[in-house]
C-alpha cells in the first residue's frame, strides 16, 4: 500500500505578463489509450465562482470512467477536458458564498460536480438521475491536473491523516461500490459475489465484508484473485466460473456485457445483479426461465448522490479499508492510463503531485 503524500505551491506565471497558470492533461483526440490520446498543456490557473473553491491538487484517483472517455467508449461532453474526479486537494481559495471551506481545508472532489437542485429527481432525493447534472472530467475540468475549479456545494471535507494517494479511490471507487452494494439489497449476512476485481470492487469487497457478508469474488486475473483473498474474500474464481455457493446478491463491476447471463445464472431465488459501470459492452441474449424467473433482478448503478458520498466516508473512516495503490506521478497520467487500458494495474491506480521542491 502506497504511503506519504505531498503539495504543490500555487499557480506559476510564464515570463513576462500574463495571468498564472497551471499544467493539466486534456483529451486532445479519442483513441486507444496506448496510442496516447491524452496532451499536457498549460492554461490559465482560473478563479471560483461565488459557489466555487480553487484547490491545489494534491492526488487524483484514475478511473475507468476515464479510460472510456479518453478511448471515446462515452462521448465527450466538451472538447479538450481534463479528466479526473477522484480528487484530494486543498482549498487556495473559495468563492464568497462559501461558508463550508476555508483555504488550508483538505477538500475532494467526486464524479457528480453539479445538478439543477430543481427537478421532481433533486427534489425526491435522486440527484443522481437530475437530467441536468453535470460531471467532474467530462462536463467541467477535473484532476489530472495541478489545480482544478470545483463547485463547494458538491465538494466533501477530508479528515487529515490518511495519506492523499489513499484517500483519491475512495471519492469514485469508494462511493459507487457503496452505492452499488445498496442497490444490489444485499441481505444481512448474505452472500455476495464480485464480478471484476479493480479499483471499487477491492474497496467494495471489504465494505461487504465489514457488514458480515460472505464474498467470491469473480475475475479474469490472477494477480486480483490473489489480492482479493488477502483482503477477505471467502473464495476467489476465474470471470466465468460458478462461485462455490448460490449467492443473494451480486455486482458486476467488469465492463463486459458477457458476464451478466453468468451472474444471473450464480444468483439464488430473489437474488439480484447491480450493474456498477457506466459502460458496458453487449449483453447476449437472456433467457427468461434461467436468468431472470423466481424474481431474480438485474438493475443499473448511476453515478451517485452527495448523501451517498457523505455516508460512504463515514463508513470507511469506520472500518478502515485498506487502499491498494499503484501510484504514478501527474507527469505520467498517460501511461497511468495506458495500464489501466492493459490490465497492468492492480487495486486502484493514482496520480499524485510532489511536493515543490521535491
Amino acid at each position: 500500500m502506497a504511503t506519504g503524500s505531498g503539495g504543490q505551491g500555487p499557480g506559476r506565471k510564464p515570463a513576462g505578463a500574463g495571468p498564472a497558470v497551471t499544467t493539466a492533461w486534456v483529451v486532445e483526440h479519442t483513441a486507444p489509450a496506448a496510442r496516447h490520446p491524452l496532451r499536457r498543456v498549460e492554461r490559465p490557473l482560473g478563479e471560483p465562482g461565488p459557489a466555487g473553491l480553487l484547490i491545489e491538487v494534491r492526488a487524483c484517483g484514475v478511473c475507468r470512467t476515464d479510460l472510456h472517455l479518453a478511448e471515446g467508449d462515452l462521448p465527450p461532453h466538451r472538447g479538450r477536458c481534463t479528466p479526473g474526479h477522484q480528487i484530494v486537494g486543498r482549498v487556495l481559495r473559495a468563492g464568497r458564498d462559501v461558508r463550508d471551506f476555508v483555504p488550508g481545508d483538505r477538500a475532494g472532489a467526486a464524479w457528480l460536480a453539479g445538478t439543477c437542485g430543481t427537478c421532481r429527481y433533486c427534489r425526491a432525493g435522486r440527484e443522481n438521475l437530475c437530467p441536468y447534472s453535470r460531471y467532474t472530467g467530462w462536463d467541467v475540468h477535473g484532476g489530472f491536473a495541478e489545480h482544478a475549479v470545483i463547485d463547494a456545494r458538491f465538494a466533501y471535507h477530508l479528515p487529515e491523516g490518511p495519506p492523499d494517494e489513499e484517500l483519491a479511490p475512495l471519492l469514485c471507487a469508494g462511493i459507487i461500490g457503496y452505492r452499488a452494494l445498496e442497490r444490489a439489497e444485499l441481505p444481512p449476512g448474505g452472500r455476495l459475489g464480485v464480478y471484476g476485481f479493480g479499483a471499487s470492487a477491492h474497496l467494495t469487497t471489504q465494505l461487504a465484508i465489514a457488514r458480515g457478508a460472505t464474498v467470491h469474488v469473480l475475475t479474469r486475473d490472477a494477480e486480483a484473485r490473489r489480492l482479493a483473498l488477502e483482503l477477505g474474500a471467502a473464495s476467489a474464481g476465474g470471470a466465468h466460473d460458478a462461485p462455490p455457493e448460490l449467492l443473494d446478491a451480486a455486482i458486476l463491476f467488469a465492463p463486459a456485457g458477457d458476464l451478466v447471463p453468468v451472474a444471473l445464472e450464480a444468483l439464488d431465488r430473489g437474488g439480484t445483479l447491480a450493474v456498477a459501470g457506466i459502460h458496458l459492452t453487449g449483453i447476449p441474449a437472456l433467457t427468461y426461465r434461467r436468468h431472470l424467473f423466481q424474481e431474480r433482478t438485474l438493475r443499473s448503478v448511476t453515478a451517485n448522490t452527495r448523501a451517498d458520498g457523505r455516508a460512504y466516508l463515514a463508513e470507511a473512516a469506520r472500518h478502515r479499508p485498506v487502499v491498494h495503490v499503484q501510484p504514478y506521478p501527474m507527469s505520467r497520467a498517460d501511461d497511468a492510463l495506458a495500464d489501466l487500458a492493459a490490465g497492468r494495474v492492480t487495486g486502484a491506480a493514482v496520480l499524485t503531485v510532489p511536493a515543490r521542491g521535491r
